[in-house]
């Protein structure tokens, strides 16, 4: 018989960051251990709140089904002794399976006639395995730290007080974590305190009717739906922030939108600073005007469906305004100060034990920001100014406060003290992209700015042995190897890591790893596969350029999108074939010397003669669309080359018996392999 399951632990209010992955977890757990167990159901529906996880299962099975279960034993040859008795083996084997020799069969397997003991094993109710599946999937929780409360020795992320486990009417009777089962849960704190009797039918229904929408998702949209509504109401719109959202659905169970005001002066502040304090410390979410302005707004959702929401707002305005006091304070406290007074500052602040201060880095910064400027054109002036300012505001009262600022309030202090207004905007810039998916620099400046950091960083932390291993990389350097590769390849900036890597190295002192640039270059070069991986580009047109050693990233991105061009194409198969086939013939004479030149006197075959007049009027093509990294032009001019190609091999014996013919068609498939491997080694692309 098939019934609806419901399991639901009720707690202290959960970690509201935690809260969604908490309840995938806990679901996915349960609903793995009952397919391992053979349960069948129909389907299941997940719910969390501050206070409870909980999941309902469909249609689950009350009894797995009992199965036939055969245990090999002897071989038959070996069952009997000499007598024709029963061997103490096979008799040794029937009484472990709790039968009489002569219950024992005969089965065939491919090791030939053994006898078997075949018994049926008896199915368990679903009520006797819930118990161990529920425990165990409390244990994997990912909760980084447990606690204990009061005199029990049961440890979760917080004091669990009620637990619900019901299969349709009946309780499941159990004992988790201190706690009896029952049908007893909780609604609201405030509205509804008392307890409520519920199963998997009537669930969802009871809570709501108690104050409490247990459905994440529902309520979710709720609050956004709501939060949007009270925007327009007065006359903006709301600013919902993905992470803010999801926190904000985590603290709250009965969601009601209200929306406060505060005085308009604080607005000349810089509007992140305070967007940051409402969002962070409140939990607020911000209003913009037609314009895009911040306006003296902001919506909170309380938890409490008030009966006097006026008291609700004017309570989160007397807590929201000294906050935004304190923004402006540290604002025109800040601005009397300029940022190039407090780079001394910067000296008492470690960046890294064996890499030394932020001040250290800042002047590194500086001198690799100016050589990067130089090298593809933009003011190096400007470049190594933004560099020597670029983390003074670390040192302010704002950012020390607000660490979510940091080169958001540079850029403002910058502009107070009259900087250039491109170095300004670079300050804050050099963060960009901080994932992907996110914004680039858009100045010259604050290009230069963001490789310098990410490159100076990259290489101190190869320097030391510090490289990121398997779930480590405590100093993100693969997300700062990204942003690096993404600058520079949709800023079109003709870069070549391998130089720039080298400059940053100049800049420090001893480094532990003396192979520090080829290693971190080949570790950000390889960050690309997973980047190409993302667009659907194959992993074999990543590995056919990657093998020519490219350190220009713009450079290799161009043949990556030429090579995935070609692999498209209908002669890319059969080229790729040929290449990997003559690739394999020049290594196995890779100990005789092969000409650079043919030879026309020697060509004593028609499908030779046609193959090198081919490519000797592809050459000049080749050749001027490789320098003008015209890497899609080689590879359409070579697609001609298959009907030739072809031709030869099915025609021309390379391994010849006179050794200058084998010569001169050892260079003519060098000069084939040549001309591809102008853009990447196509033979890479051949199937396995």
């Amino acid at each position: 018989m098939a019934q609806d399951l419901l399991i639901e632990l009720g707690t202290e209010e959960l970690p509201p960051k935690a809260l969604k992955t908490f309840s995938d977890n806990f679901s996915q757990s349960i609903l793995k251990a009952l397919q391992e167990a053979d349960l069948a159901f129909n389907g299941f529906k997940a719910f969390a709140t501050p206070r409870r996880l909980a999941l309902v299962v469909n249609g689950l099975v009350d009894k797995q089904e009992d199965k036939a279960v055969e245990k090999l034993g002897p071989a038959v040859a070996a069952a009997y002794d000499k007598e024709g008795n029963p061997s103490k083996a096979a008799e040794g084997f029937a009484r472990s399976n709790g039968l009489a020799f002569s219950d024992l069969i005969e089965t065939d397997t491919p090791k030939g006639p053994r006898l078997a003991a075949r018994s049926v094993q008896q199915g368990q109710t679903t009520a006797a395995l819930l118990p161990a599946m529920i425990e165990d999937a409390l244990k994997a929780l990912p909760i980084p730290k447990r606690m204990r409360w009061g005199a029990s020795r049961n440890e979760f992320v917080r004091p669990v007080h009620w637990l619900v486990v019901t299969m349709g009417d009946d309780v499941v009777d159990t004992e988790i974590l201190g706690i009896k089962s029952s049908n007893q849960s909780r609604g609201h704190r405030f509205h509804s305190p008392g307890r409520i009797a519920v199963n998997a039918a009537n669930y969802e229904a009871e809570l709501a009717a108690n104050k409490v929408v247990a459905d994440y998702d529902k309520r979710q949209q709720q609050i956004a739906d709501a939060v949007n509504a009270e925007a327009t109401r007065v006359g903006g719109h709301a600013v919902i922030d993905e992470d803010l959202l999801h926190e904000v659905t985590a603290l709250v169970e009965w969601p009601v939108a209200l929306t406060g005001t505060f005085e308009e002066r604080f607005l000349e502040v810089p509007a992140q600073a305070l967007i940051s304090s409402m969002k962070e410390h409140q939990k607020y979410f911000h209003l913009l005007d037609s314009n895009d302005q911040l306006m003296p707004n902001f919506i909170t959702v309380s938890n409490i469906e008030s009966s006097d929401p006026s008291k609700v707002i004017d309570g989160n305005e007397r807590v929201i305004r000294p906050r935004l006091s304190d923004a402006a304070f540290f604002f025109e406290t800040d601005k009397k100060q300029t940022l190039e007074s407090r780079c001394e500052q910067l000296k008492k602040i470690v960046f890294q034990k064996d890499l030394g201060t932020v001040y250290e880095k800042t002047q590194r910064i500086a001198q690799l920001a100016a050589y990067i400027a130089e090298q593809v054109g933009f003011d190096s002036a400007k470049a190594e100014r933004a560099g020597l300012l670029c983390k003074s505001d670390l040192v302010t009262e704002m950012v020390f406060e607000f660490t979510d600022l940091q080169g958001t309030m540079a850029h403002h202090y910058a502009l107070n003290d009259n900087e250039d207004a491109e170095v300004a905007q670079a300050l804050q810039e050099q963060y960009l992209p901080k994932g992907a998916g996110d914004a680039l620099p858009e100045t010259q400046t604050g290009i230069a700015l963001a490789l310098a950091d990410r490159v100076d960083t990259l290489i101190g932390i190869f320097g030391i042995g510090q490289q990121p291993t398997g779930n480590k990389d405590p100093f993100a350097l693969r997300r700062a190897s990204l942003g690096i590769l993404n600058i520079i390849v949709e800023k079109d900036l003709p870069l070549d890591l391998k130089y720039l890597f080298e400059k940053a190295r100049s800049q420090f002192g001893e480094l532990k790893d003396v192979n520090v640039v080829e290693n971190a270059l080949s570790y950000t070069i390889e960050r690309f596969r997973a980047h190409y991986q993302a667009q659907s580009i194959k992993t074999e047109v990543y590995l056919a350029v990657a093998a020519r050693d490219i350190s220009s990233p713009l450079d290799f991105d161009q043949r990556v999108q030429a090579v995935n061009w070609f692999s498209q194409q209908d002669e890319a198969s059969a080229l790729a074939s040929a290449n990997k086939r003559v690739a394999n013939i020049l290594a196995k004479n890779a100990d005789e010397p092969i000409s650079d030149t043919i030879d026309n006197s020697l060509l004593t075959e028609a499908a030779e003669q046609a193959l090198v007049e081919q490519l000797n009027a592809s050459a000049a093509v080749v050749e001027a669309a490789s320098a003008d990294a015209n890497y899609r032009a080689v590879l359409e001019e070579l697609t001609g080359l298959k009907d030739v190609v072809d031709n030869f091999f099915d025609n021309v014996m390379v391994m010849a018996d006179d050794a200058a013919l084998k010569a001169n068609r050892l260079a003519i498939l060098q000069q084939l392999r040549n001309q591809f491997l102008r853009v990447a080694d196509v033979s890479l692309l051949a199937a396995k």
